[in-house]
């Protein structure tokens, strides 16, 4: 009986106290004319942070479908950061957005935009459209 009742508190221990991110950085990919700039960069850096840090799980979702060109943007889950991972992180995706959009083709590429202050909470995803949950699979690294 005592086993059966420790493993229960065990379970639900785990249950209620598992990581849920409340909160997300948001970064909009816009179109110009010829469609959206790719997300690889940003990919990129997030799983060169995800290894260099040993960061486990990383809550990533895209919400498609914003205009008629492709427009899209993701939302990154920063719960799971100690505050000095998290400026970092926001520190390095900002320089990774800068220079993405400093590279585009100014006459026809997209921007990417991000502001590192601004925070989206899990009940304002809640009611969005089109959103999705990227998983490892799904992000590609070169």
């Amino acid at each position: 009986m005592k086993k059966i009742a420790l493993t229960i508190a065990l379970f639900s221990f785990t249950f209620f106290f598992s990581q849920k991110n409340e909160n997300y950085l948001q970064i909009g990919y816009h179109s110009m004319c010829c469609g959206t700039p790719s997300a690889d960069p940003v990919m990129n850096y997030v799983n060169q942070f995800k290894k260099k840090k040993k960061v486990k799980n990383f809550e990533i979702y895209k919400q498609g479908g914003l205009g008629r060109e492709g427009e899209f943007n993701l939302y990154v889950g920063t719960d799971g950061f100690s505050k000095t991972q998290k400026s970092k992180f926001i520190s390095g995706l900002k320089a990774t957005i800068d220079s993405q959009n400093k590279t585009r083709n100014p006459n026809s590429g997209g921007t990417v935009s991000f502001e590192e202050t601004e925070m989206v909470k899990k009940a304002d995803l809640s009611k969005a459209r089109n959103l999705t949950l990227i998983n490892k699979k799904t992000i590609k690294t070169k």
